[in-house]
């Protein structure tokens, strides 16, 4: 009798604790075929000629990838790396090795969505299942007090009625084993290069690099919560991205979950209730999506009142040209380094849809090309939500997107940030 062989597609899970794609497929296989496939889609160029994704995201991906490999082959395990179209690659490697089912974790935003229905159409044609697993939310669909089509718009709502009937499942645990067979060509990592893209140029104003990888992200965690009792006294808001803990991009690729965080937090009480919001925030967009699909970014289909000069407003606001030495700041500091902290993307996305009258679309993509931590459904939930487009209702959890009074002077961050804080040799000099 054959072997059962499932091929575990990793995504945005690019993680083996917590994982339970890939302990199933442990426990119901004899061999685990672990692939990920970098796809061309997500490094083309956009209507505006600018990348998709940015050269600081790219390389963080680049790192998490690699560090899941370096993880896989602790086991003795390797992964499998492409370049190209899932519906093409994952079809072709099914083939090679015999594969008798495929899992991997659901999307929700259209474009994630597609791409998984065209692998699961290929795979159709071949006779295979394309399983579907939940794995990038605190609060796990199915426990949640309402069904998908119920769940509240509003996130205050929400958000009461989730914490008062739902409880957060616990971990699955790591695998103590992956077999994998036989593998005759593992592949390279790309170099950004090979996916178009430049090597990005490290700001030494940046007070932290981002380390792409579970071992970085589970490094972050710890360090956090050693200091979560001076950490939780920043100010914090939501879209998934924290200004104390940091650890938004390692959880948009899933190098570390969501419930992994929470029950990390459950150990330090109320110290931790700020960041246990930002995960539901993160958890609130994704499940809007579920339920709303494309729509949740469209409902009001309304015209823009947009200025007459927009598009060069939007120009002044992506290079930190306003004139608003916070804006300005922000910007620069986006730039420079691919993040940005909560408050201040808030701030600048509100300046760009109700002072500017520009076209938040623009923003979104913007933000989508350069933050390292990007996730679909947070950035375009939340640049919708600012803008006033879906149908979500404001509540008490909504930070307000005009400039505070007491940030619109100048601050260390101002005078950090602004463009004449580095001279042309790369070098500080006094604002």
């Amino acid at each position: 009798m054959s072997d059962r062989t499932i091929l575990v597609w990793f995504r945005n899970d690019l993680r083996i604790n917590d994982n339970e794609i890939l302990l199933e497929a442990v426990r119901k296989a004899d061999k685990v075929l672990p692939v990920y496939c970098f796809d061309p889609y997500y490094f083309q160029p956009t209507a505006s000629g600018a990348p998709k994704t940015g050269s600081f995201r790219a390389r963080f991906l680049l790192e998490a990838v690699a560090d899941l490999r370096k993880n896989l082959q602790g086991f003795g395990a390797e992964l499998i790396i492409r370049i190209g179209n899932p519906a093409e690659v994952i079809p072709q490697l099914a083939e090679e090795y015999h594969v008798n089912e495929v899992y991997h974790h659901r999307e929700v935003a259209y474009e994630e969505t597609n791409i998984s229905e065209e692998v699961e159409a290929a795979l159709w044609k071949m006779r295979l299942n394309l399983k579907h697993f939940i794995g990038h939310t605190m609060y796990h669909k199915e426990d949640l007090p309402f069904p998908i089509k119920d769940i509240p718009d509003s996130f205050a709502v929400f958000k009461k009625k989730v914490e008062r009937d739902s409880n957060v499942r616990s971990c699955v645990l790591r695998p103590d084993h992956i077999n994998v067979p036989e593998i005759t060509d593992a592949g390279e990592l790309p170099t950004l290069q090979q996916l178009g893209l430049n090597e990005p140029v490290d700001d030494m104003r940046a007070t932290e690099y981002f380390q792409g990888g579970e071992t970085a992200a589970l490094v972050q965690m710890h360090k956090c919560f050693a200091n979560i009792d001076q950490s939780v006294k920043q100010k914090n808001n939501r879209n998934g991205a924290d200004c104390s803990s940091r650890l938004s991009p390692w959880l948009s690729i899933g190098c570390i979950s969501p419930r992994q965080v929470y029950w990390e937090i459950q150990k330090y009480g109320s110290n931790g209730n700020l960041l246990k919001l930002e995960l539901l925030w993160r958890d609130y967009f994704r499940f809007m999506f579920k339920k709303h699909g494309q729509k949740f970014i469209n409902a009001k289909e309304e015209a823009q009142d947009l200025a007459p000069d927009a598009d060069l407003l939007f120009q002044k606001w992506k290079y930190g040209e306003t004139g608003v030495p916070l804006i300005d700041a922000a910007m620069h500091e986006l730039n420079a380094t691919g993040f940005i902290s909560n408050q201040n993307r808030q701030i600048v996305a509100g300046y760009l849809v109700n002072t500017l009258k520009a076209d938040w679309t623009q923003g979104a993509a913007y933000f989508e090309e350069k933050l390292i931590d990007y996730s679909p459904a947070s950035n375009w939930g939340n640049w919708a939500f600012i803008a006033g487009v879906n149908d979500a209702k404001e509540s008490k959890y909504t930070i307000a997107t005009k400039l505070p009074k007491e940030l619109e002077a100048k601050t260390d961050f101002v005078n950090t940030w602004q463009p004449s804080s580095i001279d042309e040799a790369g070098d500080l000099v006094e604002a």
